[in-house]
């Protein structure tokens, strides 16, 4: 797997109707879509929310090459995942039967749905930083979480955090490369060697990844300071955040997918 294919922060800039949503209505859509994942218990279920990702996607114009790029990270947590579901799964029907596991239909559907389930829940969440900017991003999670400001939560503190670590994801990934890259070129190998071996050869990765992103952090700091940032009290912003038909529309329409799933999925459907 190449750093490369860690796509998570990254935001593609684009005028679909996706990009221009409020990010409240696209974080509400995500929770709505996760919450519908969750309640999906069979195919005709997972068929509907695979419309939505689908559909969600093609509207948006994001390449489902960077979708599927972006899952390569995850793909040993799948497989692991698929595994214990398939032979740590009870059911009646025993379709194979060696040394201490069991392979049983009811495992193998397990296992199956959970892939699906993970696979979408991470295109799904990929989706919502691949179209909303850092900054807009930032500003919808403050006015979300706002009424938590009432008993003295952070809330602009925690969602400019958020947002610190989002954009620089990609930062640290591009500086990881450029590390190793150096380390190549001075014999150092990352790919030959058992997994015990592979892993001591990252160490010498971590102390210059974080020289480097206690550099970057200080520098941000000062650059913050400089602007005399002192955190949300009395901040303005130059985009005023607005919910227009789209978003209504938006979250009227993956609130009735959740619910209908959520009906479907208590029938067993």
């Amino acid at each position: 797997m190449a750093l490369k294919d860690i796509t998570l922060g990254q935001f593609f800039p684009g005028n679909s109707p996706v990009h221009r949503l409020d990010p409240r209505t696209k974080l509400i859509a995500v929770v709505l879509y996760i919450v519908a994942l969750f309640l999906a218990s069979w195919f005709i279920t997972y068929a509907i929310m695979f419309v939505v990702l689908a559909g969600s996607i093609a509207v948006s114009r994001v390449p489902p090459k960077s979708i599927l790029r972006g899952l390569k990270p995850v793909l040993f947590i799948v497989v692991f995942t698929a595994i214990l579901n398939l032979f740590y799964t009870p059911g009646d029907t025993v379709l194979a039967h060696f040394w201490i596991f069991t392979i049983t239909l009811e495992g193998v559907y397990q296992a199956f749905f959970m892939v699906i389930r993970i696979m979408m829940l991470i295109s799904g969440t990929f989706l919502l930083t691949y179209t909303t900017s850092p900054i807009l991003l930032t500003d919808g999670l403050e006015s979300l979480l706002n009424p938590l400001k009432k008993i003295r939560v952070p809330v602009h503190e925690l969602a400019m955090m958020m947002s610190i670590a989002l954009r620089f994801i990609p930062t640290l990934i591009e500086e990881t490369d450029k590390i190793m890259s150096a380390q190549r070129a001075r014999g150092a190998d990352f790919e030959n060697g058992n997994l015990i071996q592979r892993a001591r050869a990252l160490l010498p990765l971590l102390v210059p990844l974080f020289i480097s992103a206690f550099r970057r952090a200080d520098e941000l700091a000062t650059a913050m300071e400089c602007r005399c940032y002192h955190g949300g009290e009395g901040r303005t912003r130059l985009r005023q955040l607005k919910y227009r038909g789209g978003d209504y529309f938006t979250l009227f329409l993956f609130l009735a997918i959740t619910v209908g799933v959520g009906v479907l999925g208590h029938f067993g459907l």
